[in-house]
């Protein structure tokens, strides 16, 4: 990171969405660990391919709370600064609505999610895959694996290159998991070139 970025994020009012993202301690996670972790997860991961964009960091510290949470009072977020709309908007682009199948929700970040939207997504992922390690119920790995390569894929090919690659090993190397303890699986195939 140079000093242009430090400087960028050390102007960056993250705490009260931090506040926020605690809400989430007690949030368990199929692999372990908590809801909140995650969070800052994500954000180490935005960070790690060197996002600095105020508002993207912002949403990837509070994106499951509205999910999450239940009757999270929205205006916890939209009080907070000047860059609370755009946060909330971001933070809704990535939230699947109750009701709504996963797929159909994946394919609505496809077709019309904005650029941080999808940026998001994919960092969620790569938290999520990582997460797979900790996890040894097959028939929800493969179905995670699946999901990604049809959805996730396309969206950090859009977006990413770099994290369309990680995502790529993540899926390889889970599926080497599965191919190890016995479970048969086909081989991931890369979308584009």
């Amino acid at each position: 990171m140079n000093t242009q970025d430090m400087l960028v994020l050390k102007g960056i009012y993250l705490a009260p969405y931090m506040q926020l993202a605690t809400m989430l301690i007690g949030k368990q996670r199929h692999a372990g660990g908590n809801m909140f972790r995650h969070q800052i997860d994500t954000m180490g991961i935005l960070l790690d391919y060197g996002y600095i964009d105020s508002v993207l960091l912002k949403a990837s510290v509070i994106h499951d709370v509205i999910e999450d949470i239940p009757d999270f009072n929205r205006n916890q977020i939209l009080e907070i600064d000047s860059e609370s709309g755009q946060v909330y908007d971001l933070v809704m682009e990535v939230t699947k609505q109750e009701g709504m199948l996963k797929s159909d929700y994946l394919k609505r970040i496809i077709e019309k999610g904005s650029h941080r939207a999808k940026v998001l997504k994919c960092a969620d992922r790569i938290s999520n895959m990582i997460s797979l390690g900790f996890v040894t119920d097959p028939a929800f790995i493969e179905r995670y694996c699946e999901e990604t390569e049809l959805y996730l894929f396309p969206i950090a090919l859009e977006v990413n290159f770099e994290m369309y690659q990680e995502l790529i090993q993540l899926v390889i190397s889970r599926r080497q998991y599965l191919e190890d303890s016995g479970f048969l699986c086909r081989r991931v195939e890369p979308h584009g070139g």
